[in-house]
């Protein structure tokens, strides 16, 4: 049980982390002026670190609802596949893969057609709908980070 416990709650530090780390550390590090000698670059290393951030989340949600299946099952003879928990944790897991297979290739594709967004004019309809794209994976990233505070609250108080 402790060590189920344990894979749980490492489930969510991951995500979790990963995902604060990469908003508030990664990505306005790349971004800081004058650290990279173009915007482009920065965009580039953030969308990749995004990239791998959201296959570490998946595995990490998959294992998550694994783990705590079995021990709800061992703990109160069922695996409540419906519990809260499991419910935000599947949100979180939908629209991870939403951003990463519907949003993030959208974007890939307008930054392998045009080059650099930044020379693009402002009216243009790629830098327009990348820029519409964007704000969508940020609310995404957003969602799932105050839906992973749900469910590590709702974990935390629920194993005991």
């Amino acid at each position: 049980m402790l060590f189920l416990r344990f894979l749980m709650l490492l489930c969510l530090v991951v995500w979790l982390g990963g995902l604060i780390f990469l908003a508030f550390v990664v990505a306005p590090t790349a971004f800081s002026p004058g650290l990279l000698p173009a915007r482009h670059l920065a965009g580039s290393i953030v969308g990749r670190s995004l990239d791998a951030l959201h296959y570490m989340a998946m595995v990490a949600g998959i294992m998550f609802l694994i783990t705590s299946m079995i021990y709800n099952r061992i703990a109160v003879g069922n695996a409540r596949p419906v519990a809260a928990r499991h419910v935000v944790i599947a949100l979180m897991l939908l629209l991870t893969a939403i951003s990463q297979f519907a949003v993030s290739p959208k974007m890939h594709a307008i930054r392998a057609e045009v080059g650099v967004i930044d020379n693009l004019p402002p009216d243009s309809m790629q830098r327009m709908e990348f820029n519409r794209l964007h704000v969508w994976s940020e609310k995404f990233e957003e969602a799932v980070l105050l839906l992973g505070l749900v469910a590590l609250y709702s974990t935390s108080n629920s194993l005991k």
